[in-house]
């Protein structure tokens, strides 16, 4: 029989909810860098990166362009408008995109060291313009940190965050951060959902028990409104190619609603920065366990201080959703 536990890593929160810069965990003993600190004093996830462009010269292409010229391959870059246009009766900006990107070895060397990495694999920015700026949405080292329950100190975490700060430069050179004007408000919940799922004894194919369980998984998914915009094969796309061979599968999902970024972008555009909401499935050689996992929406609402309760009942209403059927799927 299959058994799935809903493991609510609380650590989470204790390990950020108090105190100032100085503070160290068992895994942040070493001496923090300048960046480091920087990002202790600011306890904020999300980072804006904006600038002018009344001339309309930065677009979302010129930005994809950069990103992917610096290594951080652009998986999806979806014009939001277009199906906005269609669905609800007016449009919050004049570009509002949502994209996913990642580097491929410091993918790699991350989920060497946290399996549970695949959380933030691929990452994921918006990009949006009241016709006057271009503004870009992603998250800060901090949120990295917090979010993938990973040390903030540590060397591939920090190069990670600094590769995509020094991306956005490039992107927009008369660009700077903007000054949210607010810190995270650390919620008493867990910030990452995740789910172990026993194997039977007799399963000898993993990919086509990994493969049986998606489809099923996409079948309960797709009819309630879900999306599934990027999808990742870690397992062929990077691990193979480097010659790493610690998981018989690891997948990753990008998973986006309509229903539910819309009202959330209208009064907090940043938050495309955990949207699409990336979904990690894998298993470990010589484990008999299937591990999945997704961020909380709390990490939405928590890292943009939301008050509006009709797009917190959305995200929510959709984290319910996907609880249900994982767990409906395994008990």
């Amino acid at each position: 029989m299959k058994r799935v536990y809903n493991v609510l890593m609380v650590t989470l929160v204790a390990l950020f909810a108090f105190g100032c810069s100085s503070e160290t965990t068992a895994q942040q003993t070493s001496a923090p860098k300048k960046d480091v600190a920087k990002a202790q004093n600011k306890k904020q996830s999300i980072q804006v990166f904006t600038a002018d462009n009344t001339d309309g010269k930065i677009t979302t292409k010129t930005i994809e362009a950069a990103f992917d010229a610096a290594g951080l391959t652009i998986g999806a870059n979806n014009d939001m408008n277009s199906p906005f246009g269609h669905r609800f009766p007016k449009l919050h900006y004049k570009v509002y995109n949502l994209a996913v990107f990642q580097n491929n070895d410091l993918t790699l060397k991350l989920i060497k060291k946290y399996p549970n990495f695949g959380a933030l694999t691929p990452l994921t920015m918006s990009i949006w313009s009241d016709g006057n700026t271009m503004n870009i949405s992603t998250l800060s080292l901090f949120g990295m940190s917090r979010a993938g329950a990973m040390p903030i100190d540590d060397p591939d975490l920090i190069a990670y965050a600094d590769l995509v700060k020094s991306t956005l430069k490039k992107a927009m050179p008369n660009g700077a951060f903007k000054d949210l004007g607010y810190e995270d408000v650390r919620p008493g919940e867990s910030l990452a959902t995740n789910f172990e799922v026993e194997i039977d004894a007799d399963v000898t194919d993993y990919v086509e028990y990994k493969e049986d369980f998606e489809a099923e998984f996409e079948g309960e998914m797709e009819p309630i409104g879900f999306l599934f915009p990027s999808y990742n094969n870690l397992t062929e796309e990077i691990f193979e190619e480097a010659g790493y061979d610690g998981f018989d599968f690891y997948d990753t999902y990008s998973i986006c609603k309509f229903d539910v970024i819309y009202p959330v972008s209208e009064h907090h555009p940043e938050a495309g920065a955990w949207a699409p909401c990336s979904f990690y499935i894998y298993k470990k050689k010589g484990e008999n366990k299937m591990k999945m996992g997704f961020l909380s929406v709390e990490n939405w609402i928590s890292s943009t201080n939301m008050k509006d309760k009709k797009s917190m009942d959305k995200l929510k209403e959709a984290q319910g959703m996907i609880e249900t059927i994982i767990t409906e799927m395994t008990e």
